[in-house]
């Protein structure tokens, strides 16, 4: 069985965030206690596991991600790195159509080799900031918003984009303030630089402590930036060690997301289930 990790969000290797990709053959999931061990093997944000669908009207694959130590809901990077990963194999090309448990979601290959995700847009709630949040991230937050039942993050708006670049949270203090994490923005210091907002992402309640670059939160990032920008389109950086660039647009009440991938292993995965 082939298994693959792909930077994605990114247009060069050991950038953006890496993914694991396994495409089964079958037209089910094995045991969800081999793919954990899978994920937990690889040890990244996450590893997506997807199959073909036979029968579905609407869905081409099946898809489902999971960190090292659960599985998750939505996730971006690993939905980019599979639709990658099935565009360069030819298994797939045009629009894919995943069946995920965040319900049906599209990734479409452009013809400039990028892929634009359609991901249903987070709602944005603002909520009192929780006991203890300003001492576990380290700063003051200036806006605190609820992402929904989807992303489960706390959306936090901080001063700048220089204290987002130097926030050093207590990790074991912040998953006790979400049931997913935290994602840390302010406005780009200068757009000139080719972006518009920085972020940085929070993941520890889930096994990880900081996500090189979350797709799933710009679901949220997004409509927050652009109604305050007054702008549809967008581009995020997230401000992580590895970095990575997502451009997004507004449609309706989904979010597109666009960005490159890129495969850095190609191997052989022997325990098979």
């Amino acid at each position: 069985m082939r298994i693959r990790i792909v930077d994605a969000f990114t247009d060069r290797p050991f950038a953006g965030n890496p993914a694991g990709v396994v495409l089964l053959g079958s037209d089910e999931f094995p045991e969800d206690g081999w793919m954990q061990q899978v994920a937990a093997e690889l040890n990244l944000s996450e590893t997506a596991f997807a199959h073909p669908m036979s029968g579905d009207a609407v869905a081409d694959w099946a898809l489902r991600w999971f960190t090292p130590v659960t599985e998750v809901g939505l996730c971006g990077h690993a939905t980019l790195a599979t639709a990658h990963v099935l565009r360069t194999t030819g298994a797939a090309g045009g629009t894919v159509w995943f069946r995920t448990r965040a319900g049906v979601l599209s990734a479409t290959a452009e013809g400039d080799g990028t892929i634009t995700l359609d991901f249903p847009m987070a709602p944005l709630t603002p909520v009192e900031t929780p006991a203890g949040l300003e001492q576990a991230l380290g700063t003051a937050p200036l806006t605190v918003l609820d992402t929904g039942p989807d992303c489960l993050d706390l959306l936090v708006e901080v001063a700048d984009e220089e204290t987002v670049r130097s926030l050093a949270p207590d990790f074991a203090a912040l998953a006790r303030l979400s049931s997913r994490g935290l994602i840390a923005t302010a406005a780009a210091a200068d757009p000139a630089r080719g972006y518009d907002f920085v972020s940085r992402g929070f993941f520890p309640a889930v096994g990880i402590d900081e996500d090189p670059v979350t797709g799933s939160a710009h679901t949220a990032l997004a409509p927050f930036w652009s109604r305050r920008l007054g702008r549809d389109r967008l581009t995020g950086l997230q401000a992580s060690r590895r970095t990575g660039m997502i451009a997004t647009r507004l449609s309706g009440d989904r979010v597109l997301l666009t960005g490159s991938a890129v495969t850095v292993v190609d191997g052989e995965l022997h325990a098979v289930p």
